[in-house]
C-alpha cells in the first residue's frame, strides 16, 4: 500500500518543526561556546583534513564540511522547492507571483540600503547579511501564531521567502564568489551542459546524476564559486514530471513528481539534521562584556540589526502598498497594510542564510562572530515584534 503525501503541507510542517530544532541547536551552540568545554568545541570545528595531491585535492575543516558539503543538500532542497513553486506552486503564474515578487524585492533592497547607510563606510560588503529570510523560522513562527495569522499570509510569506532565497543565492554567486579560476569554471560549465543533455534525452535515473553532481560541486569548489550553489543548480534542473516507480502518492491528484519524491526523501534530513547542525556549529559565538561592548559600538552590528528589524517589514510594506496602488497586484485575501507589516517582521528572521552569508562577507573571525551575534538578536526581536502585532490585531478583530 502506498504512503500518502501532501507536498506543500508536508513542506510547511517540516519547516515549522525544523525551526524548533534550529532554535534548540542555536541555544546549544551558544551555551557550549561559553562553557568550560568551549576549547574542545572550537578545536573540533577547526579540525583539518585533506585528500588528494597537489593538482587534485580537497582541503577542508570540520566547519567547512558542514558549511560546504552538508549544506549543499540544504541548497539542493531549496532548489527543488524553488523549481516546484515556479512550475506548479504559488509562483507558477504572473498573477500569483507578482505581489510576493515585488514584496521580496522591497524586502531585500531596503535592508541593504539601511545597512549601507549605517555601515557602508566600515564594511560595505556586509550588506548581503541583512537581506536574507529564514523560511523555516519565519513560516514556523506563523504556524505557532496559528489562527491569528491568516492562511493567505502564510502562503504569501512562503512565496516571498522562496523569492528571497533566489535573491540570496544570486548574491552568494555574484557578490561573494572570489578568486575565480577560469579552467575550473569551464569544467563546471561542461558538467552543467552534460547534465542538461542527459535531461534532454530523458535520462531520469538518480544514480546517474550523483557523481555528476559531485563533479559539479568540486569544479565550483576549485573554481572560486561557492560549491553549495551546485545544489541549487541541480535542484532547479530537476524535471517536474511524474515518477511512477514510487512508494508514495499525492493526496490531491495521486501523481507524485520527481521533485515531490526527492523532497519527501531529502527534506527531513535537511530540516531535522543538517540545518540544526549548521546552527549548532555557526552560532557558537563567545559572549563577553567586551564582545557585547564591541557589538554596541559597531556600525556593522547596527546595520545588520536595523536592516532586518526595520528594513524587512518597511521594504515589504512599501513595495506591496505601491504595487497595490498602481494596480499591479492585490494583498493576500483578508490582509491589510498592518498585517503585511507583521508578516514582514516575520521575514526579518534572517538566521540560517544570513549567518551563511556573514561567514562569506567578512574575512576575520571576530567580525563574523559580531555579525552572527547581531543576526541572532535581530531575528529574536523581529520574531517578537511579529508575534505581538498579530496578537494585537487578533484582539481588535474579536
Amino acid at each position: 500500500m502506498k504512503r500518502t503525501i501532501r507536498p506543500l503541507l508536508d513542506f510547511l510542517h517540516r519547516e515549522s518543526s525544523g525551526g524548533v530544532l534550529i532554535l534548540i541547536a542555536s541555544a546549544l551552540g551558544l551555551i557550549v561556546a561559553n562553557s568550560p568545554i568551549s576549547a574542545s568545541y572550537f578545536s573540533f570545528l577547526d579540525l583539518q583534513f585533506s585528500l588528494g595531491n597537489d593538482s587534485i585535492y580537497l582541503k577542508l575543516t570540520m566547519l567547512k564540511v558542514i558549511n560546504y558539503v552538508l549544506m549543499t543538500l540544504f541548497f539542493f532542497v531549496v532548489g527543488l522547492e524553488i523549481k516546484r513553486e515556479l512550475t506548479s506552486g504559488h509562483l507558477s503564474s504572473f498573477k500569483k507571483a507578482i505581489m510576493p515578487f515585488v514584496a521580496a524585492l522591497g524586502g531585500m533592497a531596503v535592508p541593504a540600503m539601511i545597512y549601507l547607510l549605517i555601515a557602508g563606510r566600515d564594511a560595505p560588503g556586509g550588506w548581503g547579511v541583512a537581506v536574507a529570510t529564514d523560511i523555516a523560522l519565519a513560516v514556523g513562527l506563523l504556524a505557532i501564531i496559528g489562527s491569528n495569522a491568516l492562511a493567505s499570509l502564510r502562503t504569501f510569506l512562503l512565496a516571498l521567502a522562496v523569492i528571497d532565497d533566489i535573491g540570496a543565492i544570486l548574491v552568494i554567486a555574484f557578490v561573494y564568489s572570489t578568486g575565480i579560476v577560469p579552467g575550473w569554471i569551464a569544467g563546471a560549465l561542461l558538467t552543467f551542459v552534460f547534465i542538461a543533455a542527459l535531461k534532454k534525452f530523458q535520462v531520469n535515473q538518480v544514480f546517474v546524476y550523483v557523481p555528476l553532481g559531485a563533479l559539479l560541486w568540486y569544479c565550483m569548489y576549485r573554481g572560486g564559486i561557492h560549491p553549495t550553489l551546485a545544489g541549487v543548480v541541480l535542484g532547479m534542473m530537476t524535471p517536474n514530471i511524474s515518477r511512477n516507480d514510487t512508494e508514495v502518492e499525492d493526496s490531491e491528484d495521486g501523481v507524485v513528481s520527481v521533485i515531490e519524491w526527492l523532497e519527501d526523501k531529502l527534506h527531513p534530513h535537511s530540516s531535522f539534521l543538517i540545518v540544526p547542525l549548521f546552527a549548532f556549529a555557526n552560532t557558537g559565538v563567545q559572549i563577553t562584556q567586551s564582545s557585547i561592548s564591541a557589538a554596541i559600538n559597531s556600525p556593522i552590528a547596527w546595520g545588520i540589526f536595523f536592516g532586518l528589524v526595520v528594513g524587512k517589514p518597511v521594504g515589504i510594506v512599501l513595495s506591496s502598498w505601491s504595487a497595490k496602488r498602481v494596480g499591479l497586484g492585490e494583498y493576500p485575501e483578508g490582509a491589510n497594510t498592518v498585517k503585511i507589516f507583521a508578516t514582514g517582521s516575520a521575514a526579518g528572521i534572517g538566521f540560517t542564510v544570513a549567518i551563511f552569508i556573514a561567514n562569506l562577507a567578512f574575512a576575520d573571525r571576530a567580525t563574523q562572530e559580531l555579525a552572527i551575534f547581531s543576526v541572532i538578536i535581530a531575528s529574536l526581536v523581529s520574531g517578537a515584534i511579529s508575534t505581538v502585532l498579530f496578537k494585537i490585531f487578533a484582539r481588535k478583530s474579536d
